[in-house]
């Protein structure tokens, strides 16, 4: 690709000159300050993607009012500060940077006061606790949680009912707000607003959302009107930002069902993208409608939808209007971005979550280096929006720390040994080397992966294949050396500077009578194609790999049981992907057995005894083969006689083995200490 890489070339829109067509789209990241300024962590965040060659950033999710919700805000001037030091240092690696204005579909200051008063009254109980007046602290808690009830009772309702029920003077004082924080961003410097078509403005398009009889009601042009008057709004007030607006779409799914509620059907859809062209509106994110109370509706997992899966729709926005259309949904690679441009169905591709994985992609493309792709395995990202966490991404250990965790250049360069070519030993390699390091890096299989290759099997997983592929492309231009087929001895490691041992974990068998029957065999075995499996297979152990492990059968024509202690089986697993699986199990009749103790297996391995600990009773489930996915515990590994520096990583390096997160992180971190 090079510098002639169309995913290089620059975009005129509306008054902004874009230095290229790459975009990360609004996420809600989790790093704001508790009041929604700008602190050191989303500073520093922001500042990494336009060091990466991003030319335009859109902060997500930025509330005009002041929220409960910790995202952040622009609702007050003493937050300009905070803003502007961020577009300023945007500014220095010529990125363009936008807010993107939203407003939640519910009261907020209703909501917000009611929260409040919850927080003031358990505040008042602790004072009274500390006072040893335990009659008002128990009086004053009970207050406390009434009112909480009363405040997410409220939000329940609001989400479903407010955009019908606001009154005419709320919907403008809304609007004015958004206005304002507009005119904020301005002076901040900011250079452009999105408005959030989504949420509230989403809902009163919405022809499933919107049931009011006022002007703002019933017919295309009234359901549109209140987002063309927050567009006027916000061009009045800051005139001389770009703006950009999100078009939500309320798309259909496999089974012919709609997928998402706040946004407007293709028709509707296409005809609002001419209106707010006419606006004047510079450039159109098209995007899948949310309101679906699951996040992977909207920013969905490897293998649920088709690459650039919203792309259908964006291309014919393109068709209707003139000003730029940007596209959004799982376009993954930057070749899926150049197709796009080559086919001028879209003039920006939003790389989300692949800058999350990778936030260098503009500069790789002009030097034609390997990317880190992302798996869209939405452990780190989607997972944490939705439950409030950090945003991170499983294959950067540099997310959301980027001011203190980074690769530094080796003061001295050493000779480095790595056992072990799992996703740890692979990373630790790429980090020491990169670091001036000379590395070995040994392993005893015949390729590279570890137990990558075991979780690519399943359905819809094979995409996790794309960590591994990465090391393939990076490790030959750096200096590291593959040893494939190939134990590491004492010799080959004192012989190095340092010694970084990332050998991995093995499976587990439950230790029960009956346990090595010829029936039984693992889930590893199984997914390796080592164990053949037939008719009914009972899982045992209803973790994320025995609920693949599940899958994995039933695709095959078996059927299944999984038997799990806990009262769910996945547990830990994404919420937008656990659906997809119950949906699986569902399909396949895979019966559940929560809350069960395997006390024994018998009739040679074609019985399981156990016990229903919630209902205390025995039971016995037959079946023709029998699983076990009860987890793994590390490989021991001997140092006695090496003589120099040894650091563990991934599996092998604590109490417990790693998720492929901390596996990066520990290798990672492993080798940035040599």
């Amino acid at each position: 690709m090079g510098k002639e890489s169309l995913l290089l070339q620059p975009l005129k829109v509306g008054n902004l000159t874009l230095k290229n067509r790459i975009m990360f789209p609004p996420l809600t990241t989790g790093y704001e300050e508790r009041d929604g300024s700008i602190g050191e962590r989303s500073f520093h965040f922001y500042e990494r993607l336009a060091k990466g060659g991003a030319s335009y950033v859109v902060i997500g999710d930025v509330a005009p009012v002041n929220t409960a919700s910790p995202t952040p805000k622009l609702a007050e001037d003493r937050q300009i500060p905070t803003f502007k030091k961020l577009a300023d240092a945007m500014h220095a690696y010529d990125c363009k940077l936008a807010l993107q204005i939203f407003h939640p579909e519910y009261d907020v200051p209703g909501v917000g006061k009611m929260i409040m008063a919850s927080r003031m009254a358990a505040m008042e109980a602790e004072k009274a606790k500390a006072a040893g007046d335990m009659e008002t602290f128990n009086a004053k808690m009970a207050e406390s949680g009434r009112i909480a009830k009363e405040s997410y009772a409220k939000l329940h309702y609001d989400m479903q009912h407010f955009v019908s029920e606001a009154t005419i003077e709320q919907l403008s004082d809304i609007k004015k707000a958004m206005a304002e924080s507009a005119r904020r961003a301005m002076e901040a410097g900011i250079d452009a607003i999105e408005v959030h078509g989504d949420r509230l403005l989403g809902s009163l398009c919405s022809t499933v959302l919107n049931h009011r009889t006022d002007e703002y009601g019933g017919s295309f042009e009234n359901r549109i009107r209140y987002a063309l008057e927050v567009v006027d709004a916000i061009k009045e007030a800051a005139p001389s930002l770009m703006i950009e607006y999100k078009l939500p779409f309320i798309t259909v799914n496999a089974d012919g069902s709609d997928r998402g509620k706040g946004g407007l059907y293709e028709a509707d859809g296409i005809a609002f993208a001419k209106a707010l062209e006419k606006a004047g509106v510079d450039m159109i994110q098209v995007a899948q409608a949310n309101h679906t109370g699951n996040m992977g509706d909207t920013i969905p997992s490897m293998g649920s939808v088709p690459y650039n899966w919203t792309l259908p729709i964006a291309k014919k926005v393109k068709e209707a209007v003139s000003i730029p259309v940007s596209t959004v949904g799982r376009v993954v690679t930057v070749a899926n971005g150049e197709e796009i441009l080559k086919n001028g169905e879209a003039d920006m591709i939003s790389y989300g979550r692949s800058l999350l994985c990778d936030p260098d992609i503009a500069h790789k493309v002009e030097r034609d280096e390997p990317i880190r792709e992302c798996l869209n395995c939405n452990k780190g990202c989607v997972d944490a929006i939705q439950n409030r966490r950090y945003i991170s991404c499983v294959l950067n250990a540099e997310n959301g720390d980027e001011a203190t965790i980074y690769i530094k250049p080796a003061n001295e360069k050493k000779h480095v040994v790595i056992v072990g070519a799992g996703i740890a030993g692979l990373e630790a390699a790429r980090v020491a080397a990169i670091r001036g390091h000379k590395v070995d890096l040994y392993e005893k299989e015949e390729k590279i992966g570890g137990q990558i290759h075991l979780a690519a099997v399943p359905p819809r997983k094979d995409e996790i294949l794309r960590s591994i592929e990465y090391y393939e492309k990076i490790l030959p231009g750096l200096d590291v050396t593959l040893h494939l087929n190939t134990e590491c001895t004492k010799e080959i490691m004192n012989a190095a500077d340092a010694v970084i041992v990332a050998v991995g974990a093995h499976d587990m068998m439950l230790p029960i009578p009956g346990a090595d029957s010829k029936n039984v065999v693992s889930s590893w075995d199984v997914l390796a194609g080592k164990a053949d499996v037939s008719g009914h297979c009972a899982i045992i152990g209803g973790g994320l790999v025995g609920t693949e492990t599940a899958e994995y059968v039933v695709s095959k024509g078996c059927q299944a049981s999984v038997i799990e202690m806990l009262d769910k089986i996945a547990n830990g697993e994404s919420a937008t992907i656990l659906p997809l699986i119950m949906a699986d199990f569902s399909a396949h009749d895979v019966k559940q057995y929560v809350n069960t103790k395997v006390n024994s297996i018998v009739n040679d391995g074609k019985t399981i005894l156990a016990t229903d600990t919630k209902e205390n009773k025995e039971i016995s489930i037959d079946c023709d083969t029998i699983i076990m996915a009860v987890g793994s515990a590390k490989n021991a590994f001997d140092t006695e006689g090496v003589t120099v520096p040894v650091y563990f990583a991934g599996d092998c390096s604590g109490e417990r083995t790693a998720s492929i997160a901390e596996a990066i992180r520990s290798g990672y971190n492993a080798a940035n200490k040599i």
